[in-house]
């Protein structure tokens, strides 16, 4: 009888061990789940937007974007790979994490209280401010207060935080009307106010600034509500591994040094380019143009390309700085990126003449790509599209041309289809998605003004030294030259100079006309 009870004990003892044993178990998997599920997967899923501050296609194919970088460092920081959703729409994003289908959404999301009662948020990483934008239009009064909006429209992106600021505000200003868009991008609501089919447009400041040069003419106005909070997006649930996982990637000082390059290289970059004027154009040629000038004939003479389209573009590249270098990391006169560089045998990218016969030998190879028929300076156009934004887009704008019943051969026509890429309606329909179209139709556009400038500069030079030397009376007093000659050349120096259109800080963008198909 003692023998069964110690026994019954023994296996009670078993059992409750057992189920202790398989208590803790649960707990333990339970309690790492999502991170442990995503590690186990090897794939963080994350929701984001095809848009120049999000996710988008580089000149040469390669993905970029302040959230794609950002996500692809936590991915790396998982030990696992990152697997891009691209929805239609920006209310979509929500709606993919709310079901489970991404872990992560991340698409410049502002951290607002109807969004916490549904989502949990990462640590925020920016900080921005919902502005009011407006095109500086004569005899159009800029707004100053809310009941200036009145009988006006305000465009918002469907779903946004601006969504949900016009709402509250309306209890207290009921005559606040806005027009809400379901899958534009914030590119389509600047681009629609800066071609004045819209009024006004509610953004972030954040975003306007990172976009405002290719929309010469607009301008902030209103503030229309408090700073917010910028974010990535999780389920709310009772697992919070995840969350715990973000907070301790963003506490890392990695990831803090990271935030600041990308906030640099994304959201201060007004045009990679740079424009200059006329008169620093002028103290350039004076103090580097002729220090480099030898070595852009030489590579006419190794490549048959034009000396001074060669000078023109290192001179919109880099301002013929051979010390420039970019926030995206490319450098030198004809700033090559590291991938060009090595493709070209350049050993030292900021070595003048390694420069600038790896870009010249780059630019002949982008020009070789050009289909044959094409010829003359559509060619050369092409060329320096390609150079800028790369082939695959330039195709992707053609075939566009093509669409809408124009010439694909044509510069001309290309270029007024090149700003479509930047729409989810067009950029969706071809095969390398979203570009910044509207920076090559800047890079060839002022390309070309420095070629005539430049060939004007020498042509100008060459008249000073055709002059015959000055008598030693001349030399004491004004020269007069024998029928106003001396004029007629100044003159004719001042209206070529008048005559062109070279791009200035406040005039960022030329007034391309966006067709529709």
């Amino acid at each position: 009888m003692r023998i069964n009870l110690f026994h019954a004990k023994e296996l009670l003892f078993l059992l409750v061990s057992m189920s202790l044993f398989a208590t803790l178990l649960l707990f333990s998997q339970s309690n790492q789940t999502q991170v442990g599920a995503i590690q186990k997967t090897g794939v963080l899923r994350l929701a984001t937007r095809n848009t120049p501050t999000t996710y988008y296609l580089d000149n040469n194919g390669q993905p970029a974007g302040f959230e794609y970088e950002l996500a692809r460092a936590y991915a790396d920081y998982l030990g696992v790979e990152l697997e891009l959703i691209i929805p239609d729409t920006f209310e979509e994003v929500f709606t993919l994490v709310e079901n489970r289908d991404a872990h992560i959404a991340a698409a410049g999301l502002s951290i607002t209280e109807a969004r916490k009662q549904n989502f949990r948020f990462s640590p925020p990483y920016a900080y921005t401010t919902p502005t009011l934008i407006y095109r500086v239009t004569r005899g159009k009064p800029v707004p100053k207060g809310l009941e200036d909006l009145e009988g006006k429209e305000i465009q918002v992106i469907a779903g946004s935080s601006h969504d949900e600021l016009i709402q509250n505000l309306k209890q207290n200003h009921p005559y606040l009307k806005e027009q809400k868009h379901s899958s534009a991008s914030v590119t389509e609501l600047l681009e629609g106010v800066y071609k004045k089919e819209y009024d006004y447009a509610l953004i972030d400041d954040l975003v306007f600034d990172a976009q405002k040069s290719y929309f010469p003419g607009l301008k902030k106005s209103l503030v229309m509500g408090e700073p917010e909070q910028i974010a990535w997006l999780l389920a709310r649930q009772n697992d919070q591994s995840l969350h715990r996982s973000l907070r301790r990637f963003f506490e890392r000082m990695e990831t803090q040094e990271l935030l600041v390059t990308l906030k640099q290289k994304y959201f201060t970059r007004q045009n990679r380019l740079g424009y200059v004027d006329i008169e620093t154009f002028r103290k350039d040629m004076d103090t580097r143009f002729c220090k480099l000038e030898q070595y852009f004939m030489m590579a006419e003479q190794e490549t048959d390309i034009d000396w001074r389209l060669l000078a023109s573009v290192a001179y919109q590249e880099s301002h013929w700085n051979p010390k420039a270098v970019s926030p995206t990391g490319v450098r030198g006169i004809m700033m090559l990126t590291k991938a060009t560089a090595r493709e070209m045998d350049v050993e030292d990218r900021t070595d003048p003449v390694q420069s600038v016969m790896g870009g010249a030998h780059y630019l002949r190879k982008v020009m070789g790509k050009i289909p044959e028929r094409i010829k003359g300076d559509d060619r050369i156009w092409f060329a320096l599209a390609s150079y800028n934004v790369g082939f695959g887009h330039l195709e992707d704008a053609r075939i566009l041309t093509q669409r809408g019943g124009k010439n694909p051969d044509s510069w001309e026509d290309v270029k007024e289809f090149l700003p479509l890429l930047t729409q989810p309606k067009y950029f969706k329909t071809v095969r390398n998605g979203y570009a910044r179209g509207y920076e090559p139709v800047l890079y060839v556009s002022n390309i070309r003004n420095y070629y005539d400038l430049l060939d004007w500069e020498l042509q100008k030079a060459l008249i000073e030294a055709s002059k015959p030397p000055l008598s030693p009376a001349e030399n004491e007093g004004e020269i007069v030259m024998p029928g106003g000659a001396d004029t007629d050349t100044e003159q004719a120096v001042q209206d070529l100079i008048d005559s062109i259109n070279v791009t200035l800080p406040e005039s960022d963008t030329p007034d391309v006309a966006v067709p529709t198909l």
